[in-house]
């Protein structure tokens, strides 16, 4: 998509602190952190929100949550907890419209909505 910034990110035309790579997803820090640690892990496919997957995107969901359940334990937060979140829409909070998974730790985040 042309105007998607994470697309312009996953071309190289963007640069990012980029944590993780592999031939599905690209994850990368946060450049607005809510937390220590904020990693953003999504998909180099471009889909505009999670409502636009279906069931034959199954694997690269799953491949998203075996991410950030990686760099959790990468990033030394597994241990205490962490927080994984993906926004829908313009009410669910998602600013960036090319769906992304939050990663979110590194202190206490009880009672708070990502």
């Amino acid at each position: 998509m042309e105007d998607c910034i994470f697309c312009k990110i996953i071309a190289g035309k963007i640069p990012c602190s980029k944590v993780f790579e592999d031939e599905r997803v690209l994850a990368f820090g946060d450049i607005h952190p809510q937390s220590p640690t904020h990693i953003l892990i999504i998909p180099k496919k471009h889909y505009d929100n999670l409502a636009a997957l279906d069931e034959k995107d199954q694997p690269l969901m799953g491949h998203l949550l075996h991410v950030a359940n990686r760099l959790a334990k990468e990033e030394g937060i597994a241990q205490k907890g962490y927080r994984v979140t993906i926004n829908c829409g313009p009410q669910g909070g998602q600013v960036v419209q090319h769906v992304h998974v939050h990663l979110l730790g590194g202190r206490e985040l009880a009672g708070e909505l990502g």
